[in-house]
């Protein structure tokens, strides 16, 4: 696929999300004036980051990562060298849920189609999940779900996945968030982030 046909299916896909009205959560977005976020950065990325859902300042601009946790991931892909353009940066679910409560089972069935073609049009080399909603998702998609444990023992690990259509790796992270909360986990996500730029 090249680049006019990545950007044009990602068109495809903004547009049935802005349209999505069957979604719970389209009231909500259209309530307050939320913008969807549907994914930012390369489509010819080596590394697709994705997190569970916008928060508040996300859906206020239609930008991923674009508050507290953002800065911190900025800083970690400067920790690596690695600029945001060119990674891609996306959410399972692609609207904000209210008060940034966790994704709901029927709210991820809904959206993460639209993560399932994004990670075609992209085909990355490593997909890195920030949280562990993202993970438990990929994880279970790429049929690894007998691999799934918690977090804080996932963290960093490498996962190889072989489809019919690509070979890619899974590196599950902590979400940037938790080092807002805690400084010591600052530590253990740039160990993590060197993990992803040796793959790549």
């Amino acid at each position: 696929m090249n680049s006019e046909e990545k950007k044009e299916k990602m068109k495809e896909i903004r547009d049935e999300v802005v349209n999505l009205k069957k979604s719970p959560l389209y009231h909500y977005r259209t309530e307050h004036n939320y913008y969807p976020v549907i994914g930012q950065g390369s489509h010819d990325a080596n590394i697709m980051f994705i997190g569970e859902a916008p928060g508040e300042n996300e859906a206020k601009t239609g930008v991923p990562f674009c508050g507290a946790s953002g800065k911190f991931l900025d800083e970690l892909l400067d920790h690596i060298n690695i600029s945001r353009e060119k990674v891609y940066i996306t959410n399972v679910l692609k609207d904000r849920p209210p008060g940034n409560r966790d994704p709901l089972a029927n709210e991820i069935g809904m959206y993460a189609p639209f993560l399932d073609r994004q990670i075609e049009i992209i085909g990355p080399k490593v997909i890195a999940t920030l949280g562990r909603f993202a993970m438990n998702y990929i994880m279970e998609k790429f049929g690894l779900k007998d691999q799934i444990t918690k977090i804080t023992e996932m963290h960093g690990k490498v996962f190889d996945v072989d489809t019919p259509t690509h070979s890619f790796k899974i590196v599950p992270l902590y979400h940037p968030a938790v080092a807002i909360y805690n400084a010591n986990n600052k530590d253990e996500l740039k160990k993590d982030f060197e993990v992803l730029k040796s793959l790549v």
